[in-house]
């Protein structure tokens, strides 16, 4: 992880909530471990750049709408 991942809020756990999906089933959709789902949610994972398009592009949004940088 970057040394700026304090700086990083996440709003996976609620978009995907919104979505109607659990963690396991957006683990399957996005082809990623349920483990990396949830420690994202919890803050402990910062995501690579290809698997947060993932993540986007299975809850219909944007990178942005997950991921944002405190100032």
């Amino acid at each position: 992880m970057g040394r700026n991942h304090q700086k990083l809020n996440n709003c996976l756990e609620e978009l995907r909530r919104k979505a109607g999906l659990t963690q396991q089933e957006l683990s399957e959709k996005a082809e990623v471990s349920r483990k990396s789902i949830n420690a994202i949610e919890n803050g402990i994972y910062v995501p690579s750049t290809v698997l947060a398009l993932k993540i986007a592009k299975t809850l219909k949004c944007k990178v942005e709408d997950l991921f944002k940088l405190r100032l």
